[in-house]
Parts: C-alpha cells; sequence; structure tokens
C-alpha cells in the first residue's frame, strides 16, 4: 500500500529476495497445496484459460519452458500440448504481489480450451444473465 511516498507491506506480500529457488516458499498455497494460474498469450494479452499448479508442476514448468499444470479432474500434472499438440511455451512466470496467484505469460499458437477455441474465456455473459459463446471453435 502506498501512504504518500511511503511503501508500506501488507502483511502477505511476498518480499522476494532473488536468490535462486526461493519461489515456493515465497508463494501461498492452498490447503490442497494448489495455486490458481492464468495462462495469457504473450503478444497479445488474450487470457487463454485458469488453471491449477502444485510445487511440482511449477518446478516442472521452470524445468522445461513448457505450461504444466495439476489436473485435479486426473489427479496428476498435465503438461498443456501432450494430447491435443498445442503446448504452451513459457515466455515469462509472473507472481501477484500476495503470491497466491501466478501469470504463465506463454507462447500458444493453438487453441488454450478443450472445446478447440482459442480461449476457455468463450462465454460473455451480458447485463441481462443471458450467455452467449461468441469466440469460434479454430481447430
Amino acid at each position: 500500500m502506498v501512504l504518500g511516498a511511503i511503501v508500506v507491506d501488507m502483511p502477505h506480500d511476498i518480499s522476494p529476495s532473488g536468490t535462486p529457488g526461493e519461489v515456493a516458499s515465497l508463494l501461498h498455497w492452498n490447503d490442497q497445496q494448489l495455486i490458481p494460474v492464468i495462462a495469457q498469450q504473450y503478444d497479445t494479452g488474450e487470457i487463454l484459460m485458469f488453471a491449477w499448479a502444485t510445487q511440482e508442476a511449477l518446478a516442472t514448468t521452470l524445468r522445461t519452458g513448457l505450461a504444466t499444470y495439476f489436473s485435479r479432474s486426473r489427479g496428476g500434472l498435465w503438461t498443456k500440448g501432450e494430447t491435443s499438440g498445442y503446448a504452451q511455451r513459457i515466455r515469462e512466470i509472473r507472481a501477484d504481489c500476495d503470491g497466491d496467484c501466478l501469470l504463465y505469460v506463454v507462447d500458444a499458437p493453438g487453441p488454450a480450451c478443450h472445446q478447440l477455441r482459442r480461449s476457455c474465456f468463450s462465454n460473455r455473459i451480458d447485463g441481462d444473465g443471458s450467455v452467449h459463446c461468441d469466440r469460434p471453435v479454430i481447430a
């Protein structure tokens, strides 16, 4: 928080030191040891999808450069594109200020959604509560 020209740390903000390997201890994992991840296309800023990561999924992502998540339905790690062929190559990973959410900035040349749409966020909700799928299938 900024008060005048003074920056005040909030109780749950992370304080990175730039030390290799510090990321897992800085992040705030939920009760299931998961953290939410948003995937965003690096050059357009388009939000592609939401998923979860474990410490192992994040470590795999860092090691391989491919977006790896934890699938709650499968009960294990899942590297995006391993079955569809539409891999997400990591360009940058960012943590939010309090370390409870990650942003994977990716190069995703194909659909991110299992419905073969560019983004999982293809359903627009209008002010009257109606829902409209307004993004085409691209593959």
